[in-house]
């Protein structure tokens, strides 16, 4: 065998390999991820389905199979007695436009569908841009393509995604073509929450708070919103179906090279999620694109 053909063969082999669960190792102390006290706020959230994505679970999670799933595109509408936050904005009306900036292998591997543009399923609820601040999970296309149909509205980011708009090339060249839009700074000034150093109590009530997670992007965070029926984590992408929390199992090597700003935290902060659920049963994680667990929550019009 030529070494050419060596060289191949052993390829092929190592990225095969990829695709196969690996463990991953899980923190123990001195992480306290106990959840504070519910603050008893009057808030809700529902779904603003706005499409979908069909792809292979094998490009989901290591161990997955070739079945195909359907990931949804969707915002969540966090309703508040002082305002109403969309967490991330699903499609927007240009998808077609806008699926221009995804990677070619990722459109040859997945079906993108519209079903309705996020500001048209917010007009049949009774919302307008002047009504919402959206705040996202970090920046990527399908986080951010609703954003261009709501114009002049607030969207929080902290300075890492910030930066990683402005200078992280493809992966938020859709964003940076929306022009200068209202970004609203925030830090994360307010101490450890849940396991984890660092937080920013969005609302000032414990209702709403970011963690900062890095990872599948510089400046991705987590969102817990504390509501009376139910706490939930908002957990963006670092896993895109349950599995990558449940197991826990990271994407495989060719998603990760897609998508993943820095994998060996993204495996990190999987470890930190599998913890935190354990240490929780009654917290929802909810990935973005896994319509399972958001199947227990409302749909918003």
């Amino acid at each position: 065998m030529s070494a050419g053909v060596s060289a191949a063969v052993a390829g092929a082999v190592a990225v095969a390999g990829s695709f196969r669960r690996r463990e991953i190792v899980l923190p123990g102390s001195p992480f306290d991820f106990t959840l504070p006290p519910a603050p008893g706020v009057d808030v809700s959230v529902s779904v603003a389905e706005t499409g979908v994505m069909r792809s292979n679970a094998v490009f989901a999670y290591r161990g997955g199979g070739f079945e195909q799933l359907v990931f949804g595109m969707d915002s969540l509408v966090v309703r508040h007695p002082e305002r109403t936050l969309l967490v991330d904005t699903g499609f927007g009306r240009r998808l077609r436009e806008h699926t221009r900036t995804v990677p070619r292998l990722m459109r040859a591997v997945s079906a993108i569908e519209l079903d309705v543009a996020l500001a048209d399923r917010l007009a049949a609820g009774g919302l307008g841009a002047g009504d919402v601040s959206v705040v996202l999970t970090h920046a990527h296309w399908d986080h951010v393509s609703g954003l261009e149909d709501l114009p002049g509205v607030p969207v929080h980011v902290n300075a890492a995604e910030r930066d990683f708009i402005r200078t992280g090339g493809r992966p938020t060249e859709l964003i940076r073509g929306f022009g200068e839009l209202d970004y609203q700074l925030y830090d994360f000034d307010d101490g450890p929450y849940a396991g984890f150093p660092e937080s920013h109590d969005l609302l000032g009530d414990g209702s709403v708070v970011l963690v900062p997670v890095g990872g599948h992007t510089p400046g991705s965070v987590l969102v817990f919103v504390r509501t009376p029926g139910q706490d939930l984590c908002l957990i963006g992408d670092q896993a895109w179906k349950r599995e990558g929390v449940d197991l826990p199992a990271e994407r495989p090597w060719i998603s990760c090279c897609l998508v993943d700003h820095d994998p060996v935290r993204v495996r990190a902060n999987l470890g930190l999620l599998h913890r935190l659920q354990e240490a929780n049963p009654e917290l929802l994680l909810v990935p973005a694109h896994d319509r399972g667990p958001r199947a227990a929550l409302p749909r918003f019009a």
